[in-house]
């Protein structure tokens, strides 16, 4: 029985520490962008801008704010052929505008909309495979929850995150079981355990004095 469990965990050990390796490579790789507050620029950011006409828009509008307003204007959006996380909308009453932020990774648009005229003028911007990788770095966070994960696909890749914390805690727990095991291994692994936690208090005593 207990070879048969030894088995299980290091397949598991393996199987799943190589399913979650992409998702850690992006944290891996865009915290150093997060931290430095730099972004490679492979190729030249790009812009375009087009007009779309006669949207719909929501009767309720004025009445309506944060997530109802978002709900309300997802077919004004898709009439206007524009998918993605929509961020706080700006509604300037004295101009009769309404100001949409929506972001993909790797590309910015700000849908202006003349509510009188149901015009909307539409500037998209290509960001990049750096900030990109920033957008889903931060996006699992909870910056403004009232309104955030309004988009599918950012949903599933919040449940992605999840599941991709949830899987490391696993490995880590899971190797320290495989290294009790191998009892060849246990001396080099009590000092690497050891060298561990001391550079982690250690950091952790040096920040918070």
């Amino acid at each position: 029985m207990s070879g048969r469990f030894y088995r299980l965990i290091r397949d598991l050990h393996l199987y799943l520490g190589l399913f979650i390796s992409p998702f850690v490579l992006v944290f891996a790789i865009s915290v150093f962008f997060v931290v430095h507050s730099w972004r490679p620029r492979i190729a030249s950011e790009t812009s375009t801008i087009r007009v779309v006409s006669a949207l719909p828009l929501p009767g309720d509008l004025p009445t309506l704010s944060g997530r109802p307003l978002i709900d309300a204007l997802k077919p004004t959006l898709e009439k206007a052929d524009v998918r993605g996380e929509v961020g706080f909308v700006r509604h300037m009453v004295k101009e009769e505008k309404l100001i949409i932020p929506v972001t993909i990774p790797g590309r910015e648009t700000t849908v202006t909309i003349s509510i009188a005229s149901r015009e909307a003028t539409i500037v998209t911007r290509e960001t990049g495979l750096a900030d990109a990788l920033v957008s889903l770095h931060k996006s699992p966070g909870q910056h403004g929850p009232d309104i955030r994960m309004n988009w599918f696909c950012m949903r599933a890749w919040r449940w992605l995150a999840d599941a991709t914390v949830y899987l490391i805690l696993f490995i880590s727990v899971s190797g320290i079981y495989l290294w009790y095991v191998l009892r060849a291994e246990r001396s080099v692994g009590c000092i690497l355990l050891l060298a561990g936690a001391l550079s982690f208090f250690g950091m952790a005593y040096a920040l918070s004095h």
